[in-house]
């Protein structure tokens, strides 16, 4: 089988420091709007959540399956595409200072004021009777991790881990930057341009999850317990770092969109097979072959359902818009808020019983509401929570 054209960019041709990917900043905007809607959807499925509806739907059960496997992995992709363009502007060194300023900051705050509530809500929703919330917050204080105490990153795990992955990968990108590194990019350029190349990158991240998953069976956002899954999204991330190191890459996925497309679809039919026979054969839960075709499958859906976001991203989102800034400025902020906004409200909401649809449609609106009113209202215009929430 022959590459297939790559149009008539060169081979080598880096992308410009000054180029901006739209499409990146779409789909960045369109995931994080997607997570507030899954974050509404966990109060009314049957997996834990902090706080929970008697009542659950096996429809959004069904929906929320699939966007598990491709909302933050497909984050993690556009992370590193953006640490690409970041490099091409400044130094390593500076670069780790602005993650700092951009990630680390953001995080220690959301730590001691933006997750705890959400700990409390799921107390008091629990039973358990604080003074005030001032008596609960004492509690932050005495460092004990999540769930026995109430010292956590919650939802912020993303920022945790993309701020490590960053620090950690400054080695392989500035190798990348070198002649060998440039050889390397020759390979997977050649890889690549045969029709479905860039599918074979799962076979790396199904490995790392057989080495791994036998000792770190659980996706926990604990760090120090959840090895597999970190590695996992480090790949992602790599991924995305080196598939906008050349601007031939971007036609070859633009290019290869269908391909990707199908191998997604195809992928995504088999998850919802395995999941219905598991629903009507629950034995099979506790079956090694069944737990390995299951995990085989969804490991290969996440990377395939990126590589179709992102070709059909830069063929159709990769142009500017007059609103697209202030979107790209505000989701990161929106992102630190939203899962607090979502568990007050929802806490005082589920007390009308409104119904799995009714509930959800409220909760979704205010807590869209509530989370860009703040950051409109509020955070853009003061200068210490402008840092403090990580925007320039």
């Amino acid at each position: 089988m022959k590459p297939q054209s790559t149009s008539t960019l060169t081979t080598k041709e880096a992308a410009p420091p000054t180029l901006r990917r739209y499409d990146l900043d779409w789909l960045r905007v369109f995931c994080i709007i997607v997570l507030l809607y899954y974050h509404v959807g966990m109060i009314y499925v049957p997996w834990g959540w902090h706080i929970k509806s008697e009542e659950k739907s096996q429809f959004l059960r069904w929906i929320m399956i699939w966007l598990h496997h491709w909302r933050m992995p497909l984050l993690f992709f556009i992370s590193g595409a953006g640490t690409y363009f970041a490099l091409r502007r400044r130094s390593f060194s500076g670069y780790a200072g602005e993650r700092v300023k951009r990630l680390f900051i953001p995080l220690v705050f959301g730590m001691f004021v933006i997750v705890p509530p959400q700990i409390y809500y799921e107390r008091i929703s629990n039973g358990i009777v604080f003074e005030s919330y001032a008596d609960f917050y004492k509690s932050v204080f005495d460092f004990v991790p999540y769930p026995k105490g109430s010292f956590s990153w919650h939802h912020l795990w993303f920022i945790a881990y993309l701020f490590l992955y960053a620090l950690i990968s400054i080695p392989l990108f500035r190798w990348l930057k070198s002649s060998s590194g440039s050889r390397f990019l020759d390979k997977i350029e050649k890889i690549i341009s045969y029709k479905g190349g860039a599918l074979w990158y799962a076979l790396v991240i199904v490995l790392s999850q057989v080495i791994l998953q036998p000792f770190f069976p659980d996706e926990t956002h604990a760090l120090t317990d959840d090895w597999a899954y970190f590695v996992f999204n480090i790949l992602i991330f790599w991924g995305g770092y080196v598939l906008v190191s050349r601007r031939v890459f971007w036609e070859i996925m633009a290019n290869q969109r269908r391909t990707y497309l199908w191998a997604t679809l195809v992928t995504t039919v088999a998850l919802y097979i395995f999941f219905t026979v598991y629903q009507f054969r629950p034995e099979l839960n506790d079956v090694a072959w069944a737990d390995i075709l299951w995990d085989v499958n969804s490991f290969c859906l996440t990377w395939f359902s990126v590589l179709a976001s992102i070709g059909y991203g830069y063929k159709y989102l990769n142009r500017p818009h007059p609103l697209l800034a202030t979107l790209n400025e505000g989701v990161y902020p929106f992102y630190i808020l939203h899962q607090t906004v979502i568990v007050v409200i929802g806490y005082y909401l589920l007390k009308l019983n409104l119904g799995v649809w009714g509930g959800f449609l409220v909760i979704s609106a205010l807590s869209l509401l509530v989370s860009v009113g703040l950051y409109w209202l509020v955070i853009k215009r003061i200068r210490p929570l402008r840092i403090l929430f990580g925007l320039k």
